[in-house]
């Protein structure tokens, strides 16, 4: 009996791998390998027993792992290591420069897109956010987080009228190709137009979640419920 019921479950398994990755929508696939629990280590009672607590959806903080950091301001010191400067160039150099418009106002909102995406992808990327969270180290995950400092950026963005709408166009664009790159790495090279497209509608659904659990006449825990879902 044990031995029929082992092969009807690995059937439904096969089966479900297979939906799974016909189906675009399902982002299963890009959630990376979760560990099996055995049936024997499952006490036969615990599903007739009122006491025991269904596992919460949201993931235990660690709170005294957590990175505190005394409030500040966030412009960086002219001599901090951070800071990124223009390159500047004289006579023949700085001349080929200018022909090839590597200083006009593009070629410089580019460079400084690269270098905002590369800080975004440093704090997305730090083991630490994802061990006082207890976060599982997944494409989804990772995913979630890209978005979400997207979203902090560009909704500051937003204050500098036209010239930071601009700027996000840059930053979104460069964001949506280290995207391909993320899910290419994640096993997807089948339909990977597809996928785009929902985790783009995913982005922009996010990003209007976010934005409206900011207004004001919004509940005080709808941001909390918009990042945890």
């Amino acid at each position: 009996m044990l031995s029929r019921w082992n092969r009807a479950v690995s059937q439904v398994c096969h089966l479900g791998s297979h939906l799974r990755i016909a189906a675009p929508k399902e982002l299963c696939l890009l959630c990376g390998h979760y560990s099996g629990v055995s049936a024997s280590t499952v006490p036969a009672s615990s599903s007739c027993n009122p006491d025991v607590k269904p596992p919460s959806s949201k993931p235990e903080v660690k709170l005294h792992a957590m990175f505190w950091s005394k409030p500040n301001s966030l412009a960086l010191p002219l001599g901090s290591h951070l800071r990124i400067e223009e390159p500047q160039y004289d006579g023949f150099r700085h001349l080929m420069l200018t022909l090839l418009l590597f200083y006009s106002k593009q070629s410089k909102s580019i460079r400084g897109a690269n270098a905002v995406y590369k800080r975004i992808t440093l704090q997305v990327d730090k083991p630490a956010i994802y061990d006082v969270f207890n976060l599982e180290k997944t494409f989804k995950t990772a995913f979630s987080l890209l978005v979400l400092h997207m979203w902090l950026f560009l909704r500051r963005l937003k204050e500098e009228g036209k010239e930071g709408a601009e700027f996000g166009q840059y930053l979104y664009e460069i964001y949506n190709h280290d995207l391909e790159l993320r899910v290419s790495k994640a096993g997807v090279n089948l339909l990977l137009t597809k996928w785009m497209k929902e985790l783009e509608k995913i982005f922009y659904g996010n990003i209007i979640a976010y934005d409206d659990a900011m207004k004001p006449d919004a509940q005080h825990d709808e941001l909390a419920n918009a990042l945890w879902r």
